[in-house]
């Protein structure tokens, strides 16, 4: 075969490839607003955004979260990673994941004995006048506390996972609505006992 005509054949070959390309991806952003357009659907029937992930093949990028028997944080999808957090940016977490039903921060009052005894958790020797001062901080509505801490545990899961991923385990919600952790409950495994944690 002459020289000239293998190019043209290469050429030729070159030029499929590329509206093979092109086919693909034409195909694919169709698929794509299928997609979308279905998961409107289970959006409008009232399913959350995890519950969704986790249901149309996404479980594998929702780690599993643990909360151990010493009290740690621990992701596991393969490798266990543990998510470091002070004590009572823990305590706040953990007062939240015992409450999927959420938690209206102007209700915050009403939770201060389950958050002291959550942090107790973590520090059996007692409680110092700072940390009495602290607990009544991060349960008093008024205050920017529990915004410090919802900021630091997002910062401690943004660390370790996608931030995409990372939003279904941080404490999220409208203004004025209840504050929660959208992690569905097959996601969640307590090793330990945890006050006011029945059903999780």
């Amino acid at each position: 075969m002459p020289w000239d005509s293998k190019i043209i054949q290469n050429m030729d070959n070159h030029i499929k490839q590329l509206i093979t390309k092109e086919m693909e991806q034409f195909h694919c952003s169709i698929l794509l607003e299928e997609v979308k357009e279905k998961i409107r659907k289970l959006k409008a029937y009232g399913l959350e955004d995890a519950e969704i992930l986790t249901n149309v093949g996404g479980e594998e990028l929702l780690p599993q979260l643990i909360v151990t028997e010493d009290y740690k944080i621990v992701l596991a999808n393969g490798a266990e990673k543990e998510v470091k957090m002070e004590p009572l940016v823990k305590a706040v977490y953990l007062l939240f994941l015992i409450h999927p039903e959420g938690i209206i921060l102007k209700c915050l009052p009403d939770y201060k004995d389950e958050l002291t005894q959550l942090y107790l958790l973590f520090r059996p020797s007692g409680l110092t006048c700072k940390i009495l001062k602290r607990i009544e901080d991060v349960t008093n509505p008024t205050q920017n506390s529990i915004n410090e801490k919802c900021t630091r545990i997002r910062n401690a899961f943004a660390a370790i996972l996608p931030i995409n991923v990372a939003r279904y385990y941080c404490i999220t919600g409208k203004r004025g609505e209840g504050k929660r952790i959208e992690l569905v409950h097959s996601k969640i495994s307590l090793k330990c006992k945890l006050p006011g944690s029945q059903g999780l």
